[in-house]
Formats: structure tokens, sequence, C-alpha cells
């Protein structure tokens, strides 16, 4: 069972580098036959049942491969987030929620673009401009990976 699952995930994760019509439909069959199957176990069976119902959300890369399959850089980048709530109960105001988020994603960036957080405030309080804009950055990544 485990193997069947990695072994659809590997062929899913090669999928997005070769899409192709054929392909889709052979592995939308296969996440039927893998998921649909009865065990010996009534657990599995509901955890298998379960993920089955989810076959649409899972299986989004089938329709758009530019979709990552799971959501871990996601959920990485929130965490230090949740830390710091879990640690200091919240801010104290809309304003003091929005200036956290704000200066989070900011550093989530830099960081996403090598770039030293303390460098990028730095010039932009001391207005030199030595560093481009974050926007015009990741354009220029996307640029390159396109």
């Amino acid at each position: 069972m485990r193997g069947e699952i990695w072994s659809l995930y590997a062929d899913l994760k090669d999928y997005k580098q070769h899409p192709t019509a054929k392909r889709k439909r052979e592995l939308a069959r296969r996440f039927d036959t893998v998921f649909i199957q009865k065990t010996l176990y009534a657990t599995l069976d509901r955890l298998l049942r379960r993920i089955h119902m989810n076959k649409s959300e899972l299986l989004l890369v089938l329709e758009r491969p530019e979709v990552p399959l799971h959501t871990n850089g996601s959920e990485r980048d929130i965490r230090d987030q949740v830390k710091k709530r879990k640690i200091s109960g919240g801010t104290r105001s809309e304003l003091g929620r929005q200036c956290r988020d704000t200066f989070s994603s900011l550093k989530a960036t830099c960081r996403k673009l090598n770039i030293s957080f303390w460098e990028y405030l730095t010039d932009r309080i001391s207005c030199s401009d030595q560093i481009p804009l974050l926007p015009h950055l990741l354009e220029q990544r996307i640029a390159l990976s396109a």
C-alpha cells in the first residue's frame, strides 16, 4: 500500500515536468485504484476513503501542473508567526497585527531572495536604494526560471 502511494506521488511529480492527456487519465485512474481498495483494517479503509473524497484537490496538479503537490513551503512560511503568537499572546491592536504581518512577510521574502533583512530595512530607511525593490527582484527571479 505505502509503495503504491509513493509510486503514484513520484509519477505525479514526473507529470508536472512532462504533462500529457494520456498520463493525466492514467494517473487519475491509478489514484482511484489506490484509494478505493479495501484492506483488512477498518481504520485504514476510512482513511483511504477520506483521501479519495479529496481527489479533486489532491489531483489539481493534473489540471494545473504549475501547482505544488504539497503545502510544506506555505506551512513553513507561517511557522515563525505561529510560534511568535503562541509565545507573546498576539498583538494588542489591529494596527499592531498589520505591522507584524507586514514585517514578517518582508523578512520571509528577503530570506527567499537571499537578501539580508537588516540590510534591506537599512537601505529603505536611509533611502540609499542600493537594493532593488522586492517586487522587481521577484520578477527577475521568475523571468530567469522561465
